[in-house]
């Protein structure tokens, strides 16, 4: 039951974080579009470029990330869930949304070269925390799932990203 849990709450949050963006604003009618059709001619000519060619899209960046006690995400019951969303501009859940995103955007989505930070001080209390991460990055699926050691390692890892 808690995998099954953990997939709804994992596809509703995606699906929220992805489809937020294309609401509003992003499917109005481009300014270029209201263009009359002698307009659009002579632009295509003289550029050799369509004329309605989109100038707004970008790859989607949208990622839920979820964290809990236990040893790996198929036994653990989440204790926590943010999503973080990183086109076109930082949001979600996430407490440091911009940082996180800017620190994914510096290892390139590489979540292994999340490094511990340098003086962090932890005990050695062995009490598992599972984080999981799931979505969309840079329109490539994310799946990835990491235990540390206790919450004082994770939250040293990278700046912000896992501090959540």
């Amino acid at each position: 039951m808690p995998n099954t849990a953990r997939w709804a709450a994992t596809l509703t949050l995606t699906a929220a974080a992805v489809c937020g963006p294309l609401g509003g604003s992003a499917l109005a009618t481009p300014a270029h579009a209201t263009q009359t059709a002698e307009t659009r001619t002579v632009t295509s000519h003289a550029h050799a470029t369509p004329a309605l060619a989109p100038s707004g899209l970008y790859a989607p960046s949208a990622l839920v990330l979820t964290m809990g006690h236990g040893e790996t995400a198929a036994t653990v019951t989440p204790e926590r869930a943010v999503t973080l969303n990183c086109a076109p501009t930082p949001s979600g859940t996430h407490p440091a949304a911009y940082d996180a995103c800017g620190e994914l955007r510096a290892v390139n989505g590489d979540l292994d070269a999340l490094t511990l930070r340098d003086g962090a001080l932890c005990t050695r209390q062995f009490d598992p925390v599972v984080v999981t991460v799931e979505g969309v990055w840079r329109g490539k699926r994310v799946a990835y799932e990491r235990t540390f050691a206790n919450e004082c390692v994770k939250n040293s890892y990278g700046t912000s990203f896992f501090t959540f």
